[in-house]
């Protein structure tokens, strides 16, 4: 297919600096109105008006290359011609079902079965956003092994409700809303930038995996027996960190040695984002239970989901429930979505695309005295930025200078990372060769602006 025609042809255009006459109506009326809550127009102050493929266009006519889409939902471009029709047919037929099963539900069910592991064999939905999954996937862990703690990771990011809340490790998320869920406990990721045992490439032997066996043998380790680890194979939020195959490897190990389910968050990694349908496959490693949602709806339609193992099937019925886990339209659109992505190679185009932007940016990284780190997989890509090279200070005040100088430009990108300090690329999968060249012109541009006009300090 040919991806170009899916995009607005004459992006970026910036008619107006934003946030121009009209978005700044739509700006002040929202402040007025909504709630405080409300956080992505104050780092890209504009309001939408419409989106195709991985391009934007706010209300002032300012059109904007897409490398943020929505978070990473929207993985077939905006405006999908094919989800769409799809999504339109459903819509005139039945929208919402609970669980009855229907012809959507069955052939959303279908396509996950033959692109998920064998032994992955039981698929559930839930609620409409990804926190409803990863919940639904705790849940599960603790009902089968009738043990509650839980292992997180250090940069992990997996929703908003109270029990996910718990399992993200950003205080600033959840400082004020304590005591959540208790015995969830943290351990390092592979965050080789940073490395929590001081370690370098040559020097590393997984340190950072092997700790989950010592606080997993160790009785005064303070760590009852978990039911679960709960791990991003791919980490998103924590700033688009890639760990060796070998670390996922060993920590699967390592919970088989000691009895412990393994879940594989991949709400914003998984689905052709990381140049495989799951980032999981990456290590080559079969989890016990899988979560998704994001690029799962197709156009941005709410759905999450579990796959899990067939001796998991332990509930009984009504255990985990929710009223949007009958969005027929979502069943409709993630179905659609799912064979787009197949027949067009997504996968390997995402991987194909990630590596020439990632080559570009490491001479970005060469060339720039506040790019630390350039890293990534597929189009799932990040920048670390840092006040200086050898001291690896962070730099949050210049990423989000960054952003700022990328938007006035027309691109969009977000600021992650475990100390916000990460420019994060997860544009539509769709993106073509020219516009991510494009994209990266604009950043790179931003990125000089930044670094000549910046302070002592980030």
């Amino acid at each position: 297919m040919d991806f170009e025609s899916l995009s607005f042809a004459n992006a970026p255009l910036i008619k107006t600096v934003p946030p121009g006459p009209e978005s700044k109506a739509y700006l002040d009326h929202q402040l007025s109105k909504e709630g405080g809550v409300v956080s992505y127009p104050r780092g890209m102050a504009m309001a939408l008006r419409r989106a195709k493929g991985a391009t934007v266009e706010d209300v002032d006519g300012n059109v904007y290359i897409d490398f943020f889409a929505g978070a990473g939902v929207m993985a077939v471009g905006h405006a999908n011609p094919t989800v769409i029709q799809s999504v339109n047919e459903q819509i005139g037929e039945l929208t919402h079902a609970l669980d009855f099963p229907n012809p959507a539900r069955k052939a959303l069910v279908d396509i996950l079965h033959d692109l998920l592991p064998d032994a992955l064999t039981r698929v559930s939905f839930g609620g409409p956003t990804g926190s409803d999954a990863v919940e639904s996937a705790i849940k599960l862990a603790k009902y089968n092994t009738k043990r509650y703690p839980v292992i997180a990771f250090e940069g992990a990011y997996h929703g908003m409700t109270a029990g996910a809340l718990s399992l993200c490790s950003g205080v600033s998320f959840k400082e004020d809303f304590l005591p959540l869920v208790p015995e969830i406990h943290f351990i390092p990721y592979a965050y080789c930038y940073r490395c929590a045992f001081s370690k370098e490439p040559e020097s590393c032997d997984l340190e950072c995996a092997q700790y989950l066996d010592h606080v997993l043998e160790d009785p005064h380790s303070g760590v009852g027996k978990p039911a679960a680890i709960i791990i991003e194979p791919i980490q998103g939020e924590g700033g688009s960190i890639v760990p060796a195959p070998e670390y996922i490897k060993k920590i699967r190990s390592i919970c088989d040695a000691h009895g412990v389910l393994f879940i594989a968050d991949e709400i914003q990694a998984g689905l052709c984002r990381t140049g495989k349908m799951f980032s999981f496959q990456h290590s080559d490693i079969v989890p016990d239970i899988v979560v998704m949602s994001k690029a799962l709806g197709g156009i941005g339609l709410p759905i999450s989901g579990i796959a899990y193992k067939e001796e998991l099937d332990t509930w009984p019925a009504g255990k985990h429930i929710g009223t949007f886990r009958g969005n027929v339209s979502a069943f409709a659109a993630g179905a659609a979505a799912l064979k787009f992505m197949i027949s067009n190679n997504l996968a390997e185009h995402a991987m194909r695309v990630g590596k020439q932007m990632l080559s570009i940016l490491k001479e970005l990284e060469r060339d720039s005295q506040i790019i630390g780190e350039t890293r990534g997989k597929g189009l799932m890509l990040g920048v670390e930025l840092v006040k200086d090279k050898a001291t690896k200070e962070p730099a949050p005040g210049l990423a989000r200078q960054v952003r700022t100088e990328c938007h006035k430009r027309g691109l969009l990108i977000e600021v992650g990372g475990h100390y916000s300090n990460v420019a994060r690329f997860l544009p539509p999968l769709i993106l073509t060769e020219t516009l991510a060249e494009k994209g990266l012109a604009v950043f790179a541009d931003a990125l000089k602006e930044v670094e000549k006009a910046r302070p002592s300090s980030g």
